[in-house]
């Protein structure tokens, strides 16, 4: 693994891309009401108001490896069986990219619900550009999201069988943007389309202040998280990062001058924490791509000339700690404590020779605490 010290400590920006805008896709209509709340009562009666552990990652498609995706589900799989009581994983939070490459419904069998069969809590989940994307070559005519609002955003819970064996239950979410409440903390999930660096319609942007508003009226006692696919800030060589997703994170913070607590993101295939400083606080970004899809992204080395760190964006924020040669996953714990809530992070990472033989276990890459005094 390449030392932190030797690769760049800010985000890039990945030079001369394409405008791929066109590739924007319609929202499909929302299955419930606005604003699109969902109680995490309804799904796990007996949530603890304590304590709560969750998995999180994204990017874990793959239309060439499948192995892979087995692999890391195995290994979620395998640690919610490890641990016990209060320390095991309540439910999977998804970042979006379940399957590839162009959301049919054909592919979330050998993607999606074959390797997650077995994988015991619930998952709830945000689009990314490939769940969104419509292949015009298929023989049957489908809209964008069709197959994920099925899984996904269904009106009640029902089996769903997608061409294969594997039958899981629908999950109930509200609409392809939306927040999830829990006793600790509440998630607003955002949905960025289908070009490479992302799109949030003026729509969905009015929804997120209102949501940041609302949900901003809950904490202390709550923390605050904001998922997104596409990510804000990252220093790989495949994407970097994203001048549409800072802008519009960015500029709904000034406005409503509301920071959360945590940002989760997908879209590269890597793992990286950066940080952030604000004004009054700092804020932890997070990417989790690498949920195993099999090509992952490496961290640019410096003078590298396809890339630029010199953008007065880049100011206030540095790459922490990054993974970016093997798959893995986050566990996320919010405790309450007497003074208010702690969050800790540990990203585990696939041994590099128990992937190549197909066997699994993981090694702790990574650990961040956020302390929420209250």
């Amino acid at each position: 693994m390449i030392t932190l010290n030797s690769i760049q400590l800010k985000p890039v920006f990945k030079l001369n891309q394409p405008d791929d805008s066109y590739k924007f896709q319609p929202l499909p209509a929302p299955s419930g009401k606005y604003p699109y709340h969902l109680p995490i009562e309804k799904i796990l009666p007996d949530i603890s108001d304590q304590k709560i552990v969750f998995h999180a990652l994204g990017d874990t498609g793959s239309v060439r490896d499948s192995d892979t995706i087995g692999i890391v589900a195995a290994e979620m799989t395998r640690q919610y069986n490890d641990l016990k009581g209060s320390d095991r994983p309540q439910f999977l939070y998804h970042l979006g990219d379940i399957v590839y490459n162009h959301g049919e419904a054909e592919r979330y069998e050998q993607q999606f619900l074959s390797p997650y069969k077995q994988y015991p809590a619930p998952i709830f989940a945000i689009a990314g550009n490939h769940d969104s994307d419509i292949n015009p070559a298929n023989p049957v005519p489908y809209k964008s999201l069709d197959a994920f609002t099925k899984v996904f955003c269904d009106t009640v819970s029902r089996p769903v069988n997608l061409g294969g064996e594997t039958v899981k239950m629908s999950m109930i979410q509200p609409n392809i943007y939306w927040t999830l409440k829990t006793p600790l903390f509440n998630i607003i999930g955002l949905h960025s389309n289908v070009p490479k660096f992302g799109v949030i319609t003026p729509e969905q942007r009015d929804w997120f202040i209102e949501e940041l508003k609302t949900n901003n009226e809950e904490r202390p006692a709550k923390a605050l998280f904001v998922c997104l696919h596409h990510a804000p800030y990252s220093a790989d060589t495949n994407h970097g990062s994203s001048l549409p997703m800072i802008n519009f994170l960015e500029g709904v913070f000034e406005e409503t001058c509301i920071i959360p607590d945590l940002v989760l993101s997908g879209h590269v295939h890597n793992y990286q924490r950066f940080n952030k400083e604000y004004d009054n606080k700092n804020l932890t970004y997070i990417v989790a791509g690498a949920g195993g899809f099999d090509e992952l992204h490496a961290v640019a080395q410096p003078n590298d000339e396809r890339f630029t760190i010199d953008n007065k964006l880049f100011n206030d924020i540095e790459l922490v700690k990054y993974c970016d040669h093997t798959h893995g996953f986050l566990n996320i714990t919010v405790e309450k404590e007497s003074n208010g809530l702690i969050i800790t992070g540990n990203y585990y990472s696939l041994n590099n020779k128990q992937q190549t033989d197909r066997i699994g276990e993981t090694t702790l890459a990574d650990q961040f605490v956020i302390n929420l005094n209250s």
